[in-house]
This record gives C-alpha cells, sequence and structure tokens, in this order.
C-alpha cells in the first residue's frame, strides 16, 4: 500500500483524546518503559511539525466529568492557540461532543473534531455487561465497581456507553455546534484472532448490530461527514496497539498485516490541514441523516496506486480500506475484509 512520506501542516494543533481506561503515559515501574496510549503516533505527528497535545480525562468516570477535565486541560495550555481541532478515540469523542455542547464558553476554539470508533449510538456489548439475564459476567459488576471505588475510579461510564443512553439521553441533549466541522471513521474486522481479547465482544456484537471492530460497530461510529470503514482492523490496531502474537501466528499462516496506524493519522492530518478551516457546508450530512443499514459496510475508495495521488509516496504495510473522501451517499460495493 502506498502512503504518503510527507504531509500538510495543519494550521491548529491536534488534541488527541482517549477513550476508556485511557492515559496519555503509563508508568508501571522505574524499570519498565513508558506506555503510551498513543503508541507512536503523537510522535510520528510531531515529526510533521504538527503541535500535538494529549490530555488525560478520569478513565472511567462519566461523560460530564471527562469532559470537564478535557476542557481544563485545554485552559491550562500555554500559550494558547487560535484554535485547535480534537482526534478522538472511542469515548474520547463523546467527551468531545459534551464538551461541544454543553462547557461553552470553552478556553480556545474548537474548529474540527475527528472521531475514530466513537459509540455515537452506544455499544451493544456495553448492554450485554449490563444484563443481568444474558451476561455470565453480570454478577461480577458489583465488586469491579466496588474495586474501582476504592481505587477513586469513576464507574458511569459503562452505563452510559449503552444503546439506550445515547439514544434517549445523550444524543437527544448533544447537539453539534454549527461552527465546528465534524468527521468520523469507523473499522471493522471480519472475525478476531484467536487470542484476541475482542473474540467473544466480536460475537456478541455482530449478532446485535453487525459489522464492528470488536466492541463498536460501524452503524455506531457514523457521526457528521462519515470519512469511511477501516476494514480488517480492530478497536484497539486503531490506536496502534496490535495483537503482536495474534499477527504473528497470522503471518505463520501467510498472511500480511494490513493496517498501519501511524500511517491512518497522519492522513488524518492531512485532511485536517486541507478541511477544518473551511467552513460547514449545507451537504455535509447532519447527525439525523447519518444512519447507515447495518448490513452496509462504507469501504473506502483505494485506488490501485494507493492513497490519492502524489509524488512523496513510499511502499508501506499501510492503510487498507482508506481514502480522505469517499461519497457516503451511495452504496459502496462491499469487500471482501479477509486479508490477501
Amino acid at each position: 500500500m502506498l502512503i504518503r512520506l510527507a504531509i500538510e501542516t495543519p494550521k491548529y494543533p491536534i488534541v488527541l483524546a482517549h477513550g476508556l481506561f485511557g492515559f496519555a503515559e503509563l508508568r508501571l515501574s522505574p524499570y519498565f518503559p513508558v506506555v503510551e496510549y498513543w503508541h507512536g503516533i503523537r510522535d510520528a505527528l510531531t515529526a510533521q511539525g504538527v503541535t500535538v497535545l494529549t490530555p488525560t480525562v478520569p478513565p472511567s468516570s462519566s461523560i460530564a466529568d471527562r469532559a470537564t477535565a478535557l476542557r481544563s486541560a485545554l485552559e491550562a495550555h500555554a500559550p494558547m492557540p487560535e484554535a485547535v481541532t480534537i482526534v478522538a478515540h472511542s469515548m474520547g469523542g463523546l467527551d468531545a461532543r459534551y464538551m461541544l455542547s454543553h462547557l461553552a464558553p470553552l478556553p480556545v476554539r474548537v474548529a474540527a473534531v475527528v472521531t475514530v470508533a466513537t459509540p455515537h449510538r452506544g455499544s451493544a456489548f456495553a448492554d450485554y455487561l449490563l444484563d443481568e439475564e444474558v451476561s455470565p459476567l453480570h454478577h461480577y459488576l458489583p465488586q469491579l465497581y466496588h474495586t474501582f471505588e476504592k481505587a477513586g475510579l469513576g464507574t458511569a461510564a459503562f452505563s452510559q456507553l449503552t444503546r439506550r443512553y445515547m439514544a434517549e439521553e445523550f444524543n437527544p441533549s448533544t447537539p453539534d455546534q454549527p461552527d465546528v466541522r465534524y468527521f468520523s471513521y469507523g473499522a471493522a474486522v471480519e472475525r478476531p484472532a484467536l487470542l484476541s481479547p475482542f473474540r467473544h465482544p466480536h460475537a456478541v456484537m455482530t449478532q446485535a448490530e453487525g459489522p464492528n471492530d470488536g466492541l463498536v460497530s460501524v452503524e455506531s461510529s457514523h457521526w457528521g461527514t462519515y470519512k469511511g470503514t477501516l476494514l480488517g482492523v480492530s478497536h484497539l490496531d486503531l490506536i496502534n496497539w496490535t495483537n503482536r502474537v495474534g499477527w504473528t501466528v497470522r503471518e505463520w499462516m501467510g498472511i500480511k498485516k494490513n493496517f498501519n496506524a501511524i500511517a491512518f493519522y497522519l492522513d488524518i492530518a492531512d485532511m485536517l490541514a486541507k478541511e477544518a478551516t473551511l467552513p460547514r457546508t449545507l451537504d455535509e450530512n447532519p447527525p439525523s441523516s447519518t444512519f447507515v443499514p447495518r448490513d452496509l459496510v462504507i469501504a473506502l475508495a483505494v485506488d490501485k496506486r494507493g492513497i490519492g495521488e502524489g509524488r512523496n509516496r513510499q511502499q508501506l504495510t499501510g492503510i487498507r480500506g482508506h481514502s480522505r473522501s469517499p461519497d457516503v451517499s451511495q452504496k459502496a460495493p462491499r469487500r471482501n475484509t479477509t486479508s490477501t
């Protein structure tokens, strides 16, 4: 796959907003290297001249608490830029949307929000975990909540990620802001590897919602201008936390790795450089019209030469099923999600 060696540097800093149980950096011991949520992604963006902020919000607290922490992190940044863009993974997209709708005035203007596998319509796996009639894990929840509370962690995030909460409470009360551009991406994996932690969640999600990345469905990922679906990519692959053991087994079977998370975020930065400063247009999909039937996977158009046109290219293991501007108004042809 062909990816760019150089990108157009975005005008505004990028704020990377992490998801559930996320962090910026985690040091488990003085003897171990620092663990980064955005594994290699921040450094790659910085190397291209992008100013990157990586705030930390409470890992499992309510959306409101996490959004408040996100706002405080922006307020603490100095010097204050003219504006920022937010690139959010998973629940981080809900934090960003809440902050924009409920915590104004903000300390800095937000020009655009890009959500990556954010459960805008909730997650069927969250429903499953909280359903005492079907989930074998439900009876462990009180003990889990107690452990979290003793550690000073919140537990409100779990119930707020259900489909009912998003449909009946969050989305109706959290409108998009007219001066902010909203973009989104989804992901879908056909069958997680045998050792993948997403194997059981994926089965639950597939039965309830259709194509998904192991935790969030393609349908739920849609918000604003939908840029498309990354095929053969799990929820953690999206932040470069690839299951190395699983991919080693796949390589033994002759299956090549088909996704490069760093290349993906570099392409997002390039897209923001070109589109984040443009005024929002009337033909951008409003949230109410972004519904896609669950049997439809939008496979992004990639020409045989790679991602778009340009001279600064190099052949690398890159992004499958990704381009900057797919037409989501028409039904795209199905693509085989099996790696070749």
